[in-house]
């Protein structure tokens, strides 16, 4: 059955296995804002509560998209666990810290996985992967604007309001296409 299964997808068992890697990335990435929204909340910073709840969507909608390639290549895409999501944490510019952080990881992943279609010739996948590479273009900015906010207004009297109601306007205009 392994064998039919393989006939079925032009995905190698290794791309199957790193796109699957990369779908519980997403999942956890999608889990960890939503703890974040959940955070701010708590913690009446309104605003980025928003700002997060947006960003664990977008990360879900990230996750279901490479899902839906994989099965749509015949592959089989595995719905994954995530466990151990923090409640807490340390504090709000630390939560803009972490976001970065986990934006940047994204991004070499998906430089990894593009580096791997390269060496194995799936041109397929490689294109695939072209919206995800432009996304983390924007996810990196906006990332990094925001916790750059910290340094601009910073986080005395009023600073961490000012931030907390600037963070959702943080907007990246793409240049890079016609």
């Amino acid at each position: 059955m392994k064998d039919l299964l393989r006939l079925r997808t032009s995905l190698t068992e290794e791309m199957e296995q790193i796109l699957n890697d990369q779908i519980k990335m997403e999942a956890e990435a999608s889990a960890m804002y939503l703890a974040m929204s959940g955070w701010c909340d708590r913690n009446g910073f309104d605003y980025s509560a928003g700002y997060f709840k947006k960003q664990s969507d977008e990360e879900r909608e990230h996750m279901l998209r490479l899902f839906k390639y994989v099965s749509d290549m015949g592959g089989r895409a595995v719905s994954p666990s995530v466990s151990n999501v923090p409640l807490e944490f340390e504090s709000f510019r630390g939560i803009f810290e972490l976001a970065l952080q986990q934006e940047i990881a994204v991004t070499q992943s998906f430089n990894r996985i593009a580096d791997k279609c390269q060496k194995t010739k799936d041109y397929v996948t490689f294109s695939f992967l072209q919206w995800f590479l432009q996304e983390q273009i924007e996810e990196e900015y906006v990332a990094r604007r925001a916790l750059e906010l910290f340094e601009l207004i910073g986080e005395d009297g009023t600073g961490r309001y000012e931030i907390d109601k600037r963070v959702p306007k943080i907007t990246h205009e793409n240049t890079y296409e016609d």
